[in-house]
């Protein structure tokens, strides 16, 4: 099947995928622009999976303080090259971390093995506890309380948070957000450390 130019600008626009790539992925999509997008989402996650094996030495401090001056967050972002930290979507990609962060006071940690082991046990030891006073079978607590830790780490843990402003980011997660860019720029991306400020906290 033959996809036209302007079938290949559109996606390409959309996704910031190369002009090939969008190409190949029309053709295999059969014309199907949401099909096409799919299919790079999926090229490009599996692309920034093999990147995350790279150095990601260069990068940058971005701060955000929230309107009236009592919330203020710095974030580190790094990546492999001088020349993707300069650049303006990997600035305003760490700005927005930055945002997320300010608006987000229940992040604990950037990724799931950086959730100390005492707050893990902490969250599945109230989770059996909830469990055993809702009168619950012995041998379904544990899993009830598998589910409840899974749904506290999406609260905390920042990489696996939807990103706060939803409909801009059509509801995707805060890893979705850096796997992207990190196959849009060919480089691995890594949100290292973050630190919250709050008057008063």
């Amino acid at each position: 099947m033959s996809v036209t130019a302007s079938e290949v600008k559109a996606l390409r626009d959309r996704t910031g995928a190369g002009m090939m790539e969008c190409k190949s992925a029309l053709t295999e999509a059969g014309g199907d622009i949401e099909k096409a997008v799919e299919i790079l989402r999926v090229k490009g996650a599996a692309k920034a999976e093999k990147l995350s094996a790279r150095e990601a030495t260069e990068g940058t401090v971005a701060s955000y303080i929230h309107a009236g001056g009592k919330v203020g967050v710095l974030v580190e972002v790094d990546c492999s090259t001088d020349f993707v930290a300069r650049s303006d979507e990997f600035l305003a990609f760490a700005r927005e971390i930055a945002l997320h962060i300010a608006a987000s006071p229940e992040t604990l940690a950037v990724s799931e093995d950086d959730v100390p082991q005492e707050a893990r046990e902490r969250e599945q030891r109230i989770a059996v506890e909830k469990a055993a006073a809702e009168g619950k079978p012995d041998h379904i607590r544990e899993k009830i309380a598998e589910g409840q830790v899974r749904k506290w780490l999406d609260t905390v843990v920042l990489l696996r948070q939807t990103h706060v402003r939803t409909d801009d980011y059509e509801g995707k997660t805060i890893e979705q957000l850096r796997a992207e860019l990190a196959a849009k720029t060919g480089e691995n991306i890594v949100i290292r450390r973050f630190a919250r400020f709050a008057v008063g906290e």
